[in-house]
């Protein structure tokens, strides 16, 4: 009886191992086989991470390659809750202080959230990363080190179990870190600021982790994004259990490509210029906005380009709409300064010469329904004199004989009812109509800058093909690409556009420009003591709602020099100047501000022709004294 009730009791014992040993066979083949694929992502997600670094972005520089837009190393401060444990307010007091942060709201950051998903299910959010600051500097990131380490807890640690020392140790030296990140600064502040541009920020979440991406707004910083941002890297490592990084496992690293430096055509120095003058002339005028354009006729440079109200990327509060690049952004009726369309068709197309006279009519001359006035009545005046004056009576008479698709073939010729693909966004199109849409009154009321809008950088490239030889210039922003050792990636060449009129007729043309920046002219005030300046005048009645309105014009001076050999071509435009109204008065000056002092700075060589005369007058002055 014995005997069998130990075979039972060991048949029944052999059955219960049996049946364990299947039941762990069946969870290993589960575990290893049937849910391999899960178990395995799993836990790679527990252990395996990916780390993603940002490449540098790209300066920006100057033509000269002093810094316009550049990026410096900062930190972001973060945080991990799971080993802060109960001492977020401990924690929060000790670092509040240097990142400029409440410690009670900074306490409240370090407490992990249980958050409820849509499904139904909680998940822990910011167990391990919550981020506290951002753009700190490495001075002030190594004293927040130092007050993590220095945490006094009010407790002899020495006495306390070792699950206890390693918290308080993970607590000194993990529960807060930092990220490599970088911030973008623009040393000199507003200069050049809206063809520069102004950077925003993109946020990717990786890992857990927020990356945080600078991409360009406006500006040059929006256009050459790509060259600038370069190519991000990344590492695919192990980590342990408090998600530090297990160098010697790491799968991937592949080190990120930094962005490459812009160089621009703009001279700061040239670029200030402009700007001071501008600024003075506000003072002096207070116009609604004024907008300065210094450019190489020859090459199509762009040697400085601005406009005023402008802000500090700096400080994004100071931007705008009314801030906006007008230079590309808004159009106007040029008024007169679109004379040198019509009468440099003419004159091309040989249906005038500078000598022809036509008659003014005292200031008053009806066509088509309408009566055209000058700003003072003329009666017989030549073309050249034309010019002189800026008749608009003579002007209509010259667009009449060259004819109407001629005149719209010469004005979209010179770049207008086009965007002539500056290097910078917000580029208007302006307005010029084909010859169907035309008025009655239109072939006389184009020729002296009524019916059409431009832009004031289509106005100058206009009068920079004037400037050279009649060949129309591609705007040129930047000069070329370079890694951060200054080594050549891409660079940029002058690019012509199309020869808009023949060197003769361009000749002729700036004969007859000469005359408007001396006593017989419209602006004297635009004239400069050691250069022949050539240029024209404009002064149009703004419009709106499709009417015009009395009393708001917009001015404007456009002229290059040496006239004979241009070195620079400037643009001057004010909208609404309160003290007068007339391009050459209000603007002449402060093209003769800008150009003389670029000229020295350049160091341009006088003019010839009035070099000749310096030594007669010396000896007449000498002689008087004596």
């Amino acid at each position: 009886m014995s005997n069998k009730l130990q075979i039972r009791r060991s048949f029944l014992l052999l059955a219960f191992l049996a049946a364990a040993f299947v039941g762990l066979a069946a969870r290993l083949v589960d575990l290893q086989v049937v849910r391999h694929d899960e178990l395995s992502a799993k836990a790679e997600e527990n252990t395996e991470r990916e780390f993603w670094q940002a490449p540098r972005r790209g300066d920006i520089l100057d033509v000269n390659g002093n810094i316009l837009a550049t990026s410096v190393a900062v930190k972001t401060v973060c945080a991990d809750p799971s080993l802060i444990g109960n001492q977020q307010l401990l924690v929060a007091r000790a670092i509040a202080p240097l990142l400029n942060l409440n410690a009670n709201e900074l306490a409240q950051k370090l407490v992990p959230r249980i958050v409820r998903l849509p499904d139904g299910d909680f998940v822990t959010n910011g167990l391990h990363y919550v981020r506290l600051a951002k753009n700190i500097p490495e001075e002030t990131w190594q004293q927040v080190v130092a007050a993590m380490a220095g945490l006094k807890l009010g407790v002899d640690e020495k006495k306390l179990p070792r699950a206890d020392r390693d918290f308080f140790r993970n607590l000194r030296l993990h529960s807060v870190f930092a990220e490599s990140d970088q911030m973008r600064i623009y040393p000199n502040g507003s200069l050049a600021s809206q063809v520069v541009g102004f950077p925003g920020t993109e946020e990717y979440k990786i890992d857990g982790h927020l990356i945080t991406q600078i991409i360009g707004r406006d500006g040059v910083e929006l256009t050459m994004q790509k060259a600038l941002s370069g190519v991000a890297g990344w590492r695919v490592t192990e980590v342990d259990r408090a998600h530090h990084e297990l160098v010697a496992l790491r799968d991937e690293d592949v080190r990120a490509r930094d962005g490459l430096n812009v160089v621009l055509t703009i001279d700061s120095a040239i670029q200030h210029i402009v700007e001071t003058a501008l600024a003075e002339a506000v003072k002096k005028h207070e116009p609604k906005s004024i907008t300065g354009i210094v450019i190489r006729p020859s090459t199509g440079e762009i040697l400085a380009m601005a406009s005023l109200p402008n802000y500090d990327p700096n400080q994004p509060n100071t931007i705008t709409p009314a801030t906006r690049d007008r230079v590309i952004t808004d159009v106007m009726e040029p008024g007169s300064t679109f004379k040198i369309v019509v009468v440099s068709g003419a004159l091309n197309n040989g249906v005038v010469r500078l000598t022809d006279q036509f008659d003014c009519e005292h200031g008053h001359f009806l066509f088509a329904g309408r009566v055209l006035h000058d700003a003072e009545p003329h009666g017989i005046l030549t073309t050249k004199e034309i010019i002189t004056k800026s008749s608009n009576i003579g002007a209509a008479k010259i667009g009449i004989k060259l004819g109407a698709q001629n005149l719209y073939d010469y004005a979209w010729n010179y770049g207008f009812g086009q965007r002539t693909g500056i290097p910078l966004p917000g580029e208007a199109r302006g307005f010029l109509y084909p010859v169907k849409d035309w008025s009655k009154d239109s072939i006389a009321q184009i020729p002296m800058g009524h019916g059409v809008a431009v832009t004031r950088l289509q106005m100058v490239y206009a009068m920079a093909a004037i400037a050279n030889g009649g060949w129309l210039m591609h705007p040129m922003l930047v000069k070329r690409l370079q890694d951060r050792d200054g080594n050549p990636v891409q660079c940029y060449a002058p690019e012509r556009v199309r020869q808009v009129v023949s060197a003769a007729t361009d000749h002729l043309m700036v004969e007859a420009l000469k005359t408007v920046p001396t006593k017989e002219g419209t602006a004297p005030a635009a004239a400069m003591k050691d250069y022949v300046v050539a240029g024209k005048t404009g002064t149009a009645e703004k419009a709106e709602h499709g009417v015009y309105v009395h009393g708001k014009y917009m001015a404007s001076f456009i002229g290059f020099f040496p006239a004979d050999h241009p070195q620079l071509c400037i643009s001057v435009v004010m909208d609404e100047p309160k003290d007068g109204y007339y391009g050459g008065p209000v603007c002449g000056p402060v093209f003769r501000d800008i150009a003389e002092r670029c000229a020295s700075y350049l160091n341009i060589p006088p003019d010839p022709k009035l070099m000749t005369n310096a030594p007669a007058l010396v000896v007449e002055n000498t002689a008087r004294k004596l």
